[in-house]
């Protein structure tokens, strides 16, 4: 399964994902969800995928592939398009169309396939956006009212980010509030895994500022794992009936 979350703030958008893929306990690997296409100074798009494999891949390499084309225009390309929305609706598009395929193939057997992917940037001039987007091509976006997305296992990380996220937190505590999101998935749900990418886009600046894999182990990450489960123990000794 997956975890990925996204924050859209005031000051920047801060995403993390899992890394971990199953397809039964006998059969559990390690893949990339999160991937960055950026024109520095110009434009910078983060896309991170939930659901099956073959059809967030094909995805992917198909957004690729019309970024590279000679041929790459502005209907096509998520790095020629004028606006965050029309790159929302390219990469709708070709996931809905990629999934139809996929789905046409397996009638047969009795199987449907199922993908999401969560869309955020800024291009040069425009607002900084974030949307999740569904397999069957259409998608919601973050507002200052729900200033975060979550694609996969999104219940056991959501009471933290409702009680503490807003539009104008900063991006270090957005940062946290993303990790000790994870931190509660990662202990309650086996088919989310380490390692952990993490990435951080300042508004205005169109390009990545953090990109960080973080392995399981990370001293960091340990630390605020324990330090956040003593907290809660303390607190919870506080509280009278």
């Amino acid at each position: 399964m997956t975890y990925c979350v996204g924050l859209l703030l005031k000051a920047g958008i801060v995403l993390l994902s899992d890394t971990r893929t199953n397809a039964g306990v006998d059969n559990i690997a390690t893949f990339r969800k999160m991937f960055l296409f950026e024109e520095p100074g110009e434009r910078v798009i983060a896309v991170m995928t939930s659901g099956n494999l073959s059809v967030t891949q094909t995805t992917l390499a198909r957004l690729r592939e019309a970024i590279d084309s000679p041929d790459a225009a502005e209907s096509s390309s998520i790095m020629h398009a004028h606006s965050m929305l029309r790159v929302a609706e390219i990469i709708g598009n070709t996931l809905a169309e990629v999934r139809r395929g996929i789905d046409e193939k397996t009638t047969g057997m009795g199987q449907g396939v199922a993908a999401s992917m969560m869309v955020a940037g800024q291009r040069r001039g425009g607002d900084m956006r974030l949307f999740l987007i569904y397999s069957e091509g259409n998608f919601i976006e973050a507002t200052e009212d729900t200033p975060y997305l979550q694609i996969g296992e999104h219940k056991y990380g959501k009471p933290i980010l409702d009680r503490v996220v807003r539009p104008d937190t900063s991006l270090e505590d957005a940062q946290k509030a993303a990790l000790l999101s994870m931190d509660s998935t990662l202990r309650s749900n086996l088919s989310v895994g380490m390692p952990l990418d993490l990435c951080v886009i300042e508004q205005g600046a169109c390009q990545v500022g953090l990109n960080r894999r973080i392995e399981a182990g990370d001293d960091g990450f340990r630390a605020m794992s324990e330090a956040w489960s003593n907290a809660l123990r303390e607190s919870f000794q506080k509280i009278r009936i």
